[in-house]
């Protein structure tokens, strides 16, 4: 296997429903987030955070082929550069000591589980924005708010199936020329778009061509190349058949596809293209359905370069140019990134008047020293709903409500592990304000072992494989360090792994990456996807 591989097994038959862990209430996954969090002064942690290939941050560090061993930062009570034991004291204390001997220490925030983060960001908001009307076009990607039923019978018309002849009886018939038509040769018949006008005779025959209406009294249509036409002695023709023409042969009758009034689809479905032309052809011009979101992606760090060689201790933006796509794949419209220097004020000013219902900053969300988020959103008043999941790669992600109806998603300056952080908590948040429905992942065994964390989830890409023995696989790829795209670029999901890993053959849930569930290349970067479809299909990342 090269790690560029790519499998192409159809998924058929995986789908199944994933447990989801514990099923806490809202309410207590939101209390166990803010549980005994205290702010950590900022010489607490390590520095950095910015989006771009840097070297991972302590507890993120990657092996060579990005499987690491789990490092002291990975394990309970490390965090950064300052050491905590599970009890609470200091490192070097011992217990039963005399509390007046040491300041009491300053509890970092503890991580959420995975399962319990994605809740709270799925009900961070109530639901949807109200719905809007707007034409067909202006719909794709959107959520209908109500149902779709059918403005008219689907055909409205009996409409031939094929190009032929609309024939009358069982045959022979004869084909007349009009009395103004002998002239001008063979009668052109009845075309798609002319409603005919006389009903055909018993044994008579007249051309048709497909999707024209059928004329009364006609029983069949004879496709044209199942037809003998034979010149008579008076003039006339004849059209004869090797065998018989049953009744309603290639008709479309009246209202096969739907009646009026039926429904076509149910509120909550997803407008792609399809249901454009289903809409059109049940006779509607506008379309009734959810907003699209709309965010607003803000690239943090001075060493960011968006051109050219990394150089002079700077490296490119890696993030820019993929989470706007990504959106666009979601559902969500979204401008050009914009890049923001490491600077309080200036990060303050951004969020302080943004007026995306989403705002996804990269990196900032430790406590280095030019990490400005956490002091931002104090400055904002804003109320942190996540502050850190136990996942790997991106723990130190974050969900903080800015307004009512109006969020921040802190995304870690690393590149996988702003993917974890993209597909965690920005994803489930802007499900729920795009009003669609969550996709249960799918599921399938792992053709070779996964590493696991002691006490986190990983999420590791997987390309899919076909095994003689388990049929469609997961096989993990190697490069899925926390600062690396090389592994995630080549994946169709995310696998994720429980705490310990797993051995080949288990199944694990998979998560679909947007473009393996059907990503539209035509979306652009440079603005909202107005082809960006449909669905990332768990999400759960």
């Amino acid at each position: 296997m090269t790690d560029g591989d790519r499998g192409g097994v159809p998924r058929g038959g995986l789908r199944a429903p994933c447990d989801e862990g514990p099923g806490d209430l809202f309410d207590d996954a939101l209390a166990l987030a803010n549980e005994g969090r205290v702010t950590v002064a900022a010489d607490a942690g390590a520095g950095g955070g910015a989006a771009g290939e840097r070297p991972a941050s302590d507890g993120e560090r990657p092996a060579s082929d990005g499987e690491r061993p789990a490092s002291d930062g990975d394990l309970p009570g490390v965090h950064g550069d300052r050491v905590v034991g599970r009890d609470e004291r200091p490192e070097g204390r011992p217990s039963g000591s005399d509390p007046s001997a040491a300041p009491a220490p300053r509890r970092a925030p503890a991580d959420l589980p995975w399962h319990a983060a994605r809740r709270i960001a799925a009900r961070a908001v109530s639901g949807p924005p109200e719905p809007t009307t707007t034409a067909l076009g202006e719909a794709l990607g959107r959520t209908l708010a109500e149902p779709l039923t059918a403005l008219t019978d689907l055909p409205s018309f009996d409409t031939s199936a094929m190009d032929g002849w609309a024939v009358s009886g069982p045959g022979p018939w004869r084909l007349d020329h009009p009395a103004d038509d002998v002239a001008t040769g063979p009668h052109p018949g009845i075309l798609a778009g002319h409603a005919p006008t006389e009903a055909l005779l018993d044994g008579h025959a007249v051309p048709i061509a497909t999707g024209a209406r059928v004329p009364a009294g006609a029983t069949a249509v004879l496709r044209s190349e199942h037809g003998e036409v034979r010149e008579l002695a008076d003039g006339g023709r004849r059209l004869y058949a090797p065998r018989l023409a049953p009744p309603g042969q290639d008709i479309r009758p009246r209202g096969q596809e739907c009646r009026r009034g039926d429904q076509l689809l149910a509120a909550g479905a997803l407008v792609t293209p399809a249901v454009l032309g289903l809409a059109a052809a049940a006779g509607y011009d506008e379309l009734t359905s959810y907003p699209r979101p709309r965010a607003e992606v803000l690239v943090l760090g001075d060493e960011l370069l968006d051109r050219g060689l990394p150089q002079d201790g700077r490296i490119r933006d890696a993030l820019g140019p993929m989470l706007v796509p990504w959106l666009h794949a979601l559902g969500v419209e979204a401008p050009a990134p914009r890049h923001l220097a490491d600077d309080a004020d200036t990060l303050y000013e951004a969020l302080a008047r943004s007026t995306a219902d989403v705002v996804i900053t990269t990196g900032g969300t430790a406590s280095g020293p030019v990490d400005h988020v956490h002091p931002t959103l104090r400055r904002l008043g804003a109320e942190v709903l996540v502050d850190g999941v136990a996942v790997r790669p991106g723990h130190p992600m974050l969900l903080a409500r800015l307004a009512p109806r109006r969020h921040l998603v802190g995304l870690p300056g690393n590149p996988l592990a702003a993917v974890s952080g993209l597909c965690t908590l920005a994803e489930p948040l802007l499900r729920t304000l795009a009003a669609r429905r969550a996709v249960e992942p799918y599921r399938a065994p792992l053709a070779a072992a996964v590493h696991g964390h002691p006490q986190d989830i990983r999420l590791v890409p997987v390309v899919y494989r076909d095994d003689e023995r388990h049929g469609l696989t997961a096989e993990p790829l190697h490069f899925h360090g926390p600062a690396m795209l090389r592994g995630i670029a080549a994946a169709d999901a995310l696998t994720v792994v429980p705490p310990g890993g797993a051995d080949p053959g288990t199944e694990l849930e998979l998560l679909e990456l947007p473009w393996s569930a059907g990503w539209a290349p035509g979306s652009s970067a440079a603005g909202p996807a107005a082809g960006a479809p449909y669905g990332f299909s768990g999400g759960a990342a």
